[in-house]
């Protein structure tokens, strides 16, 4: 056994010595004694857990619960706790004592995650307030705001795998309750790193927490059931909360707005750890919400509503003869545009002297035709990295959304992506068509006349050597293609040192002939290459759009492969 092995069995008995959890503790001891016999996986498992430390940064933590660093586990969590209370003591306005909210939901241990955070942040002179019970990420992100603590902490791992779990934080004050941010990551994770390197977690100290009252879930009920327009017809409606904590919550919001209650997926309606029906907990992948589908065909839905696990982000399928089951997911860029156009026509509505104000924001990888309905109707339009930290901080936000099913109705009550008050926005939309005698179906058809149709398409470059994506990075960079599917490339930027307001990311992007764009980045949390392809068309018939922009996707998808090979 050489020094190294010898140095992580050290490592790893001590976090055997500081582990409140029973489970971690015995399966992070059978390794070490499988190490120490010799056995190769068990050596190997170690220097996976412990070579290496998962990274906060702007999406806090996320990963698989296991023992050691590089795992989801109540040391970890501790530790994170700790370093946050640190920053946020640092932070504290002189004479003022900074304080915390912390949500959770039906994950794995996300109430153990929950209750050692707040008891170590209290033990730290933090006033940590606990949400009464698990609840959708919207509602911590609300209760931010509304309680106007100095921070907030939600542990979800939202729509990942069964066996992850992770820490999402949130600001206060002039953050106004966005996620962080640079350079508050950073801050934080070095107070992170600092109570690893010094403090056992079984020596923090830690004291007795607050509970929030119900009176923060009613309030969240009110302002959301606000952002619908009360109905005159009841469209027929199909829910599934996919195992998530999404139910309780948009029943009461649903019930409030004064919509009748929808057909459930009985089956996927409770929070579930296990996640049984899917293999997958997310309403994007193939096979999600084919329960779903299966309910709709049987009350003959008119709209089908999903949420993830965590209620942040939201999945529309509406009814469509030519799919097999008889239902069409919409796409992110689908949903997000027409609630951007509803979001823009209310903006409209409420018209000052000087004319419509307000700004529609999405990420950089999320379908161009926001900015188009920006432009017609005198708004700001900002482009931002994706995820709702940018999303949310853009100036005089009306409406936010990104392709990844996430969107942001309310930004005067929530500042991050909510599916509950998405959800009852599209549902409300809906009922207004119903009313008028036409669908959703038609309501697209309506865009596109206006519009343009704007076609998009994602492809997903998985490797087995992460080493490969840099290499497909830099093969662009220094040899960038004139063409891609026979369509001209009229430049490249490149946004690693940033592009205009944008900070620096390893994002290409690719501006072609006929207001085509691909944009190429490496994924932030799987190994893989991600390409995102929009393309637009505003000539002829609705047909002839919709042709026309899906076949230059396609051509623009077959170059993409061929580039990225």
């Amino acid at each position: 056994m050489n020094t190294t092995d010898t140095t992580r069995l050290a490592l790893a008995e001590a976090w055997i010595a500081q582990d409140p959890d029973p489970e971690t503790r015995v399966e992070l001891a059978a390794l070490v004694e499988g190490a120490r016999a010799g056995d190769a996986e068990a050596s190997a498992e170690l220097a996976d857990r412990f070579d290496s430390r998962l990274a906060f940064g702007t999406a806090g933590l996320r990963g698989a619960i296991a023992a050691g660093p590089n795992r989801m586990n109540r040391v970890l969590v501790s530790q994170a706790a700790a370093g946050l209370a640190a920053y946020l003591v640092e932070h504290a306005e002189p004479g003022a004592s900074p304080s915390v909210v912390i949500g959770y939901d039906g994950r794995k241990n996300s109430d153990v995650f929950a209750r050692d955070s707040a008891e170590i942040m209290a033990g730290a002179g933090v006033r940590a307030i606990l949400l009464p019970r698990l609840l959708p990420t919207p509602v911590l992100a609300f209760a931010v705001r509304h309680l106007g603590v100095s921070a907030g902490v939600m542990v979800t791992a939202s729509h990942n795998p069964p066996n992850d779990n992770g820490y999402k934080v949130y600001l206060g004050g002039e953050h106004h309750g966005s996620q962080i941010v640079a350079p508050a990551d950073a801050e934080i994770a070095a107070h992170i790193l600092h109570v690893a390197a010094t403090s056992p977690v079984d020596r923090l100290p830690r004291a007795a927490f607050e509970t929030a009252p119900e009176s923060i879930v009613d309030e969240y009920v009110r302002q959301t059931a606000a952002v619908a327009v009360r109905p005159t017809t009841q469209p027929r409606v199909v829910y599934t909360a996919l195992h998530g904590v999404g139910w309780e919550t948009m029943s009461r919001v649903l019930e409030v707005a004064g919509f009748d209650g929808p057909a459930l997926v009985e089956e996927q309606i409770d929070p579930d750890e296990t996640f049984p029906t899917v293999s997958f907990p997310n309403p994007e992948e193939p096979g999600a919400m084919d329960l779903s589908f299966e309910r709709a065909r049987e009350v003959g839905a008119d709209l089908v509503i999903a949420n993830d696990p965590d209620a942040d982000r939201l999945a529309i399928a509406i009814p469509d003869a030519a799919e097999s089951h008889g239902y069409r997911r919409l796409t992110g860029n689908e949903v997000g545009l027409i609630l951007g156009w509803q979001a823009a026509e209310r903006a409209a509505a409420m018209v000052g002297d000087s004319g419509p104000n307000g700004a529609l924001a999405c990420s950089i990888v999320s379908s161009p035709g926001l900015e188009a309905i920006a432009r017609a109707y005198d708004l700001d339009f900002e482009s931002t990295l994706t995820g709702f930290k940018w999303i949310s901080r853009a100036p005089g936000l009306v409406f936010g959304f990104e392709e990844a099913l996430g969107y942001l109705v309310n930004p005067e009550t929530v500042r991050d992506k909510d599916g509950i008050s998405a959800a009852l926005a599209f549902l409300s939309l809906t009922a207004e068509l119903q009313s008028a005698g036409r669908t959703v179906a038609d309501h697209l058809d309506e865009f596109i006349e206006r519009f343009g149709c704007f076609a998009s398409s994602q492809l997903s470059i998985r490797v087995t050597d992460l080493a490969r994506i840099g290499e497909i990075m830099a093969r662009l960079r220094a040899a960038p293609p004139t063409s891609v599917g026979g369509i001209r490339v009229e430049r490249i930027e490149d946004l690693s040192d940033g592009f205009g307001d944008l900070p620096p990311s390893d994002v290409l992007r690719l501006v072609l002939d006929c207001g085509a764009r691909v944009m190429v980045r490496p994924s932030g949390t799987e190994p893989k290459l991600k390409v995102y392809i929009d393309a637009v068309s505003d000539a002829g018939s609705v047909a002839d759009r919709r042709a026309a922009a899906s076949a230059a996707v396609d051509r623009l998808e077959r170059g993409m492969r061929e580039l990225t090979a």
